[in-house]
C-alpha cells in the first residue's frame, strides 16, 4: 500500500556519472499538453507549474526534458525554468539533442555541426550556464548506422564546459560501444517496460555491468508510447496491483525499478494526482512471487511475445 506521504527517496538513489539522484524522477514531455507534440490545445500553464513544484517537494531531483517538447504556447523547458529557477542545488536536468522541430511542429535532424545550436537552445530556455546531462537521441534512420560523428561533436561541447555528462537515447549496444570509445557514457535512455522483449532486457543488464544508468521511458505507457497507457491490462498485472492496493500503472513502474539498482525511472504526467501516484510506486516492494507472476504477462493472451508485439 502506498500513500501521499511517499517521496521519491523511497526508491533509493542511483548515479548519473558523479551525480546522485533519487531513482524516481520526472519526464517533462506531457507538461505541454495531453498530446505532447500537438500544436492544438495547450496545457494549463499554472497546472503544469504546480506539477513541477510538487515533484520537487516530493523529492524528485532528476527531470528529463528536451527543447522539442513543445505544443501551442507551451515549452517544457520554459515551464521548468518558470517553475523551478533558481534551481535547487541537487536538481539534475537531462535533455536530448539531434532531433528538432520547427515552429510549425515539423521534425528535422541536426547535422553534427548543428548540435551546438541545439545545446545552446536548451541552455537559453532553461536559464542554465551548462547542461547536467545531454543524451544523443538516435533517429530511426541510424538504427543500424554510425552515430560517431554526432557523439564526437557532443564530446567537444563537454570539453568546452557546456555539458557535464553525455548519454545515449533510443540507442543499441553497438551505438553505446562506439560512443564509449569517444567519451564516457553515463546513461542509456530507451523505451522499456514490462512488455519489453528479451534482447532489451539483456541490454539493460549489460548497462548495469558497465556502470551505465538505464533510464527507461514509456515504462507505464508501454506500446502506447506517446498516446499513453491502454485502459486494458493483463490479469497478472491486475492481480499484483490488487495484492498491493495499487494501480496497474504503479505496478508497471515498480516492476521497472526492480530490474536493477542502476535503473532510473522518469514517468511523465501533467496531472498532480498521477504525479503523487507515480512517486508512491517507488515504495512498492514486489516479492519473488509477484515478479514470477509478472513474468507471465506476455503469455496472458495465449500468444508468444513476438506475436503480441506485432499486434500492438
Amino acid at each position: 500500500m502506498t500513500s501521499s506521504t511517499n517521496t521519491a527517496a523511497d526508491a533509493g538513489t542511483g548515479r548519473l556519472g558523479d551525480l546522485t539522484v533519487n531513482r524516481v524522477g520526472f519526464g517533462a514531455m506531457r507538461l505541454t499538453g495531453s498530446a505532447p507534440f500537438d500544436l492544438g490545445e495547450p496545457s494549463d500553464r499554472e497546472r503544469s507549474i504546480t506539477v513541477l513544484r510538487r515533484a520537487v517537494e516530493l523529492g524528485v531531483n532528476h527531470i528529463d526534458t528536451a527543447s522539442f517538447y513543445f505544443s501551442s504556447k507551451r515549452s517544457a523547458n520554459e515551464l521548468i525554468n518558470r517553475a523551478l529557477a533558481p534551481y535547487p542545488e541537487d536538481l539534475v536536468i537531462s535533455t536530448k539533442v539531434w532531433p528538432g522541430r520547427d515552429p510549425s511542429g515539423a521534425w528535422w535532424w541536426a547535422a553534427p555541426e548543428q548540435l551546438r545550436g541545439q545545446v545552446e537552445e536548451n541552455l537559453r530556455q532553461l536559464g542554465r550556464d551548462h547542461l547536467d546531462v545531454v543524451n544523443l537521441r538516435v533517429p530511426p534512420s541510424h538504427r543500424n548506422g554510425s552515430t560517431g560523428a554526432h557523439f564526437e561533436a557532443l564530446a567537444a561541447l563537454r570539453d568546452a564546459g557546456l555539458v557535464r555528462h553525455l548519454g545515449m537515447s533510443n540507442a543499441t549496444p553497438a551505438h553505446v560501444a562506439e560512443a564509449r570509445a569517444i567519451a564516457p557514457v553515463v546513461c542509456v535512455q530507451n523505451p522499456y517496460s514490462l512488455d519489453a522483449p528479451g534482447e532489451e532486457r539483456e541490454f539493460l543488464r549489460a548497462c548495469g555491468e558497465l556502470g551505465i544508468a538505464f533510464v527507461p521511458f514509456f515504462a507505464i505507457a508501454g506500446a502506447g508510447r506517446e498516446a499513453g497507457a491502454s485502459a486494458a491490462d493483463s490479469e497478472a498485472v491486475l492481480a499484483v496491483a490488487r495484492a498491493h492496493g495499487a494501480s496497474a500503472a504503479q505496478v508497471r513502474l515498480a516492476w521497472t525499478l526492480h530490474q536493477g539498482p542502476h535503473v532510473l525511472a522518469i514517468p511523465g504526467t501533467g496531472d498532480p494526482d498521477h504525479l503523487v501516484a507515480n512517486v508512491a510506486a517507488g515504495a512498492i516492494r514486489l516479492s519473488e512471487d509477484d515478479m514470477a507472476l509478472l513474468g507471465s504477462h506476455h503469455q496472458d493472451d495465449g500468444r508468444p511475445p513476438a506475436a503480441a508485439r506485432a499486434a500492438s
